[in-house]
């Protein structure tokens, strides 16, 4: 079976490999650009870029599927292509090129969670499960009948990083089982059904921390931007970075937003109880652990995040 594979992050890098050692003919993959990174803003492939290329495998690197692309495409004749985290739309001249159509893996079970953030926002939201699905791609977001799914368990301190690792590595095992399932003739999808809910992409302001909302609430966001946007607050109007808080039911006596230092545990009031913070970076400064921090609060006297 030829297989065109479409990703581009690390989470996406477990797909490809088992694709590849289950014995399946990934005859290309398509990627987004080289990116700038680092200070330098070196231009550096994607993982599935690099990887592919460690494979020997033609890699087409493109921010959108346009004619051009889909001629490459087509040129490649590829009986179906898996879609994992590309990051662009697949347009319905390109849909309708592979024998097969177009398998989407998505790290949730759908119809919840449709979009770009499922993980990220499937944890502030406080689910206790989540999962993966294999669906055929069609021109909305999400919609298509579902090959198959699987299900996790959203532990207590899992950050969005944490889940979507785990997530990535079971979800490769159900990709290939869907597309032997495809090439056996024995694949039937099923039209979702159930509660929609949508999962946009996280932009920097959903890392903000509102210390009026309950700890419980806090707690969660903090877990589900990390590690991207992140966790974060304002001091004397400065943007201070946060790893996730913790929850701390047995502090009750500070107001929203106030900090206070006890032995290595630096605490904040919310609208509830406290939370104590995990690592902090100040601004201009590398992540340092929050007892290193606070060892300048007794002289900046009263520290009110804002």
């Amino acid at each position: 079976m030829r297989v065109l594979f479409a990703g581009t992050p690390a989470v996406a890098v477990p797909s490809l490999n088992a694709l590849v050692n289950a014995g399946f003919d990934v005859v290309a993959v398509l990627t987004r650009p080289d990116a700038p990174l680092g200070r330098k803003r070196v231009l550096t492939p994607s993982p599935v870029a690099a990887r592919a290329e460690e494979l020997g495998i033609e890699v087409i690197r493109a921010a959108k599927v346009d004619a051009e692309v889909t001629a490459r495409i087509a040129g490649i004749a590829p009986d179906v292509a898996a879609i994992v985290a590309y990051g662009g739309i697949v347009p319905r001249a390109a849909l309708d090129v592979p024998t097969h159509g177009w398998v989407n893996l998505h790290f949730s079970l759908l119809p919840a969670w449709r979009g770009a953030a499922p993980v990220q926002r499937s944890i502030i939201a406080g689910d206790d499960v989540t999962g993966a699905a294999t669906f055929r791609l069609e021109e909305g977001l999400d919609t298509g009948p579902v090959f198959g799914t699987l299900t996790e368990t959203v532990r207590d301190d899992d950050t969005a990083g944490d889940l979507l690792n785990r997530l990535s590595d079971s979800g490769a095992v159900l990709l290939c089982q869907t597309l032997s399932a495809i090439d056996a003739g024995q694949a039937a999808p099923q039209a979702q059904s159930g509660d929609i809910s949508l999962a946009p992409k996280l932009t920097l302001e959903d890392g903000r921390l509102d210390w009026q909302q309950p700890a419980l609430a806090l707690q969660r966001r903090s877990r589900g931007v990390t590690p991207e946007p992140g966790a974060w607050t304002i001091l004397e109007g400065q943007r201070i970075k946060l790893e996730p808080v913790s929850l701390r039911p047995d502090v009750k006596d500070l107001d929203p937003g106030m900090v206070r230092a006890e032995g290595k545990s630096v605490l904040v009031g919310t609208g509830s109880h406290a939370v104590e913070l995990g690592r902090i970076q100040p601004a201009g400064k590398k992540m340092m652990p929050p007892a290193d921090w606070a060892r300048g609060l007794a002289a900046a006297g009263k520290v009110v995040f804002e």
